[in-house]
């Protein structure tokens, strides 16, 4: 199930939606930090809207430093389950195939910047 917003991340800002784990592993093994919009249920979950609003801005004010994708309902379920991050909607991390982070549930801006700047900060184990 999509809702126009999320469907504006695929089709404005030309995001990939991810529908398989394979492809999904592709894209966050490669170089440079990675964002996977795990938008969960949008008709039960209001907050999806707004987070799918919140990350383009997020993006932007950290000037491009990752890329964003999101993430399709074949592999939520599988997803969520492999990071530990069961919330929805989340942003979910990743840099060099490893995850970093995730801050799920929306936030007041203040929050998102701290957060994202930390999750940014941090080392990789294979760096």
């Amino acid at each position: 199930m999509s809702h126009p917003l999320i469907t504006r991340l695929t089709t404005e800002f030309g995001w990939p939606r991810f529908e398989d784990m394979g492809s999904l592993e592709d894209w966050r093994g490669g170089a440079g930090a990675h964002v996977l919009f795990v938008p969960g249920d949008p008709a039960r979950n209001l907050e999806t809207a707004d987070v799918a609003v919140i990350l383009p801005e997020l993006r932007q004010a950290f000037q491009g430093r990752f890329d964003c994708a999101v993430c399709g309902d074949a592999i939520e379920e599988q997803v969520r389950n492999e990071t530990k991050v069961f919330k929805t909607p989340s942003l979910i991390f990743w840099r060099a195939g490893e995850m970093i982070g995730a801050v799920p549930k929306v936030r007041d801006w203040d929050d998102y910047m701290a957060r994202v700047a930390h999750i940014l900060s941090l080392p990789v184990a294979a760096e």
